[in-house]
């Protein structure tokens, strides 16, 4: 049996769910909640973070040594392929959202909207999301350059890429937070992200008290 630890809306957990389906590996999901993390989880992950991948008493922790590992294990269909050239760009786009956009849009807009919420209950801070939505625009300017270039951000195939910032856009739409209209590249990309199968289960995802937003489900918005 292979377990994956998770939250709904971590993007990174959001992002090896998707990879998991795009390779056809089944996996039994169990829920922590990252900010009241069980003493059982922090055993399994010192460094007291999601996800963390349990198989046949082996335990890999952590996002990036995830994704290599089942891209080296289950090749089919390659997700991280090409030449060296074509797979450090991917690598590269995959750390722009992991690092660039989680730290400039999701630490301030899901932080305040939802996190802070369930971890102390505390108001959002309305001057830190309005930070993270004006940061938004930058990265969705980027995301319609690159689509206005090629069917897909790091080129003419889906890729690790497309996982990554379907994953992280995935939970700001949730929220309602993203105007697709002003970023017809952007949505079109979106639309074909979010139409795979593999994305199916991560759109019946749901976040407490919080209803999710019109066009989340709508594969055609």
């Amino acid at each position: 049996m292979v377990l994956l630890v998770h939250h709904t809306i971590s993007p990174q957990c959001r992002k090896i769910r998707i990879m998991m389906a795009e390779k056809k590996v089944l996996c039994v999901l169990r829920e922590e909640e990252p900010w009241r993390l069980s003493s059982d989880f922090k055993k399994l992950n010192l460094a007291g973070e999601l996800p963390v991948l349990i198989f046949d008493g082996h335990v890999i922790a952590g996002n990036y040594p995830i994704t290599e590992y089942l891209e080296e294990h289950y090749p089919l269909p390659a997700l991280l392929g090409g030449q060296h050239i074509e797979r450090a760009e991917i690598r590269r786009l995959c750390d722009w959202f992991d690092q660039k956009f989680y730290k400039e849009v999701y630490q301030y807009v899901v932080g305040e909207k939802v996190i802070r919420r369930f971890q102390n209950g505390g108001a959002p801070d309305s001057l830190l999301i309005k930070a993270g939505l004006n940061n938004l625009k930058y990265h969705l300017e980027y995301i319609d350059w690159l689509t206005e270039r090629n069917n897909y951000l790091a080129g003419s195939l889906f890729s690790l890429a497309d996982v990554t910032a379907g994953a992280h856009l995935s939970v700001l739409d949730y929220l309602g937070d993203i105007d697709w209209e002003s970023y017809k590249n952007a949505k079109l990309w979106y639309s074909k992200i979010k139409s795979r199968p593999s994305f199916q289960d991560i759109l019946k995802d749901t976040i407490k008290g919080i209803t999710a937003s019109k066009c989340y489900k709508d594969l055609d918005f």
